[in-house]
């Protein structure tokens, strides 16, 4: 049986080393790129005729586009708006990557953890940046809540504080779990099939479902990080 680990690995297709740092273009980086040109196809063809009644494709695009907007809309308020460009990107990059990965053959950045991590990074770098210029140093008073008795500035800070620099960390490590663990379930299901051969009947009926399974959680991790990005911007903004 194949090891089931063997799927994450970087594997680089162009060897490049500049001043001693590797820099290969790896499979994961043409997944990426795969990813992004498949989105750019897929919006630009949808919404090319414009068409009053739309077709199949356009009316796809236009749930994905009131989608996000009722998610911005609905917890970042009036004042999201013009973040939803960038919320918009993350969310198709994201939902792209998850199902790509459920691809045979194919290979799902979104389960390594340094591609999470650097989404979810700048996203927390432009939360607190918008916070601050928002609200300038009252923007502090996110780890002390309004109202609380200063007596619990002690404890109530330093937990605060750690709760706001766990977010990136948080982010990326949900979706790289969600992502790793499924793959791995259908890996080695996969590999009982294989082996049984006539027998593998009731696990190839398993793996079926499990496929199915993980086609959904792939939208809802790209629901949930994209979400929660809108919920650290709802706090910059508004603040709580």
């Amino acid at each position: 049986m194949a090891n089931p680990v063997e799927q994450f690995q970087i594997e680089p297709l162009v060897p490049l080393h500049v001043g001693g740092v590797n820099i290969s273009f790896t499979n994961s980086a043409l997944l990426m790129v795969i990813s992004i040109s498949l989105t750019m196809a897929f919006l630009t063809l949808s919404v090319r005729s414009r068409a009053l009644v739309p077709g199949r494709w356009q009316s796809m695009a236009e749930v994905f586009y009131e989608f996000v907007a009722n998610m911005v809309r609905d917890n970042v308020g009036s004042e999201g708006r013009k973040f939803f460009p960038f919320i918009f990107t993350l969310f198709m990059f994201l939902l792209f990557g998850d199902l790509l990965g459920l691809v045979p053959y194919s290979f799902t950045y979104t389960s390594h953890i340094i591609v999470n991590f650097g989404l979810a990074l700048t996203v927390f770098v432009g939360v607190t940046i918008i916070g601050f210029m928002r609200h300038g140093t009252h923007y502090l008073r996110m780890f002390f809540p309004h109202g609380a008795p200063i007596l619990t500035a002690p404890i109530l800070i330093p937990i605060e504080l750690i709760s706001y620099m766990s977010r990136p960390f948080s982010l990326s490590i949900r979706l790289f779990a969600n992502m790793t663990v499924g793959h791995i379930m259908l890996k080695v299901i996969g590999g009982f099939v294989i082996a049984l051969g006539v027998l593998g009947i009731l696990p190839f009926a398993f793996l079926s479902a499990i496929t199915v399974l993980e086609f959904g959680i792939a939208i809802l991790q790209a629901y949930v990080f994209t979400i929660l990005c809108c919920i650290y911007l709802n706090d910059a903004i508004h603040m709580h």
